[in-house]
């Protein structure tokens, strides 16, 4: 019941603003509009591309999904701190992991919101439909959705122990690994020093998964798998290193002036 009333809470929060609404289509539509574009050139030039048409606008939606997904917990965690109500919500009866829950489910919501909207619109615009890739793309979505849970948490977790003068980071952290994840080239085309930093992330093997469906038709459980079991340490680590810091600011008596 708590975590549902939280969670309502968010919500309501994002429904009473209509810039937050626009904001969360606005970015993956103009990516999507964008990359549509670049794609529609490559698909002329390129024989690479030109087996997989639309492998740019999926790679950039599935790209969103990760950011959505991370930002979404990142950025609703600040507002608490925004308003100076940390400390609020916890004289109540609210437990850590019940506001970890509701960050999650409302950055869900925000996420298909957001990369719903342009999914929808690429089907007329550009005669692509992510949701083509079938069940694969459950799965593509749910790994992405899990490790920018991981990366909010712990930009949530550096915003608490140094102040607001962290936040950049929830911006800064998830493009740090876009050029690492492999999101439009293959991982063997990278430097050989950047490899092993590749594979240690769960959305290289996504999106090499990605690559595997649609050039070659065929689901590979081998990243598949790769990328559930580094998500599940991830993810792991993420909640073990928020609720330390949390729990370490709330005895320091941080949570009344994080902002300061």
């Amino acid at each position: 019941g708590r975590i549902s009333a939280m969670m309502l809470r968010y919500l309501y929060l994002l429904c009473s603003s209509w810039p937050r609404l626009i904001e969360l289509a606005y970015w993956p539509t103009m990516q999507m509009i964008l990359w549509g574009l670049i794609s529609n050139f490559y698909i002329t030039t390129s024989d690479w591309l030109s087996q997989a048409a639309g492998v740019l606008i999926a790679a950039v939606l599935l790209w969103d999904v990760l950011f959505r997904s991370q930002i979404g917990v990142s950025m609703v965690f600040f507002e608490e701190i925004y308003s100076r109500n940390l400390g609020h919500l916890f004289v109540s009866p609210l437990r850590l992991y019940e506001l970890i829950a509701a960050l999650l489910g409302v950055s869900l919501v925000r996420t298909l919101l957001g990369v719903g909207i342009a999914a929808l619109l690429a089907i007329p615009l550009y005669a692509f439909s992510i949701f083509d890739l079938g069940l694969p793309l459950l799965a593509f979505f749910t790994n992405l959705l899990v490790m920018g849970w991981s990366v909010g948490l712990l930009v949530a977790a550096l915003v608490l122990r140094y102040g607001l003068g962290a936040e950049s980071f929830a911006w800064v952290a998830i493009f740090a690994l876009a050029p690492v994840s492999g999101i439009y080239y293959p991982i063997d085309s990278l430097p050989d020093m950047l490899q092993p930093i590749a594979l240690a992330l769960p959305s290289s093997h996504i999106f090499e998964g990605m690559r595997a469906v649609m050039f070659e038709h065929s689901f590979n459980f081998e990243f598949f798998w790769n990328a559930v079991s580094l998500n599940v340490m991830f993810l792991t680590i993420a909640v073990l290193v928020f609720a330390r810091v949390f729990n370490t600011a709330r005895r320091h008596g941080l949570l009344l002036n994080i902002g300061e």
